[in-house]
């Protein structure tokens, strides 16, 4: 997985693609930790992702904890079976998918 940032005044912009699975949550994880003071809106790209699992929906449920009380959080590009495993998971009810 490869992730790429992009910090405009308070807002991140995180453009991940290839797979977000247990091998590669840890680094989005980290890569978050250390990026999110400050920042007030976080808007993650995933037009490159191409999988997800639920070790990375674990990331993403913790990135909105940290976001919901320092900003809003926004998921973008978001592909069908990607959307779909939302959907199945209930996380199109806790995450703002666009």
């Amino acid at each position: 997985m490869t992730i790429n940032k992009i910090l405009n005044a308070t807002e991140l912009t995180v453009a991940l693609s290839g797979r977000l699975d247990t091998t590669t949550a840890p680094q989005l994880e980290a890569e978050l930790k250390a990026s999110m003071n400050g920042v007030e809106s976080l808007v993650l790209d995933f037009s490159e992702l191409e999988y997800i699992s639920s070790a990375g929906l674990r990331v993403l449920l913790s990135a909105q904890k940290v976001m919901s009380k320092q900003g809003k959080m926004v998921i973008r590009h978001v592909n069908e079976t990607i959307l779909e495993v939302f959907e199945v998971t209930g996380f199109t009810d806790i995450l703002t998918v666009e």
